[in-house]
């Protein structure tokens, strides 16, 4: 038999969630969209939900993942900050090294 270590990660500032696996999927949607309605409707969930995860994001950074403009002609948007960006990358590094530790720890059951 091949085991695996079945894990998930998220980052919290005291009470609050961060970053977890659903709040970068939605903050990678929202880059490649530029809207966050979009973004929500790409990833089946409801605007107020997105609204509620990006909030709560902004709120527990130390700076904001997102700026907003207000819908006009163009219609509105929402655009990712450099930090934001920067909060991807190493969120997204940290799961891959994560990852990569458990996968080699598994190896200590699966030779027994």
């Amino acid at each position: 038999m091949n085991y695996k270590i079945k894990s998930r990660i998220w980052i919290e500032e005291g009470d609050n969630v961060l970053l977890g696996e659903g709040r970068v999927r939605l903050l990678k949607a929202i880059d490649k969209t530029g809207s966050l309605s979009k973004a929500a409707k790409s990833l089946q969930i409801s605007y107020k939900k997105a609204w509620t995860l990006i909030d709560a994001v902004n709120k527990s950074s130390r700076q904001p993942v997102t700026v907003t403009s207000i819908g006009g002609k163009g219609g509105g948007g929402a655009v990712l900050t450099e930090y934001g960006k920067k909060l991807i990358i190493a969120f997204d590094e940290i799961n891959k090294n994560c990852w990569n530790y458990l996968d080699a720890q598994i190896e200590k059951i699966n030779n027994l």
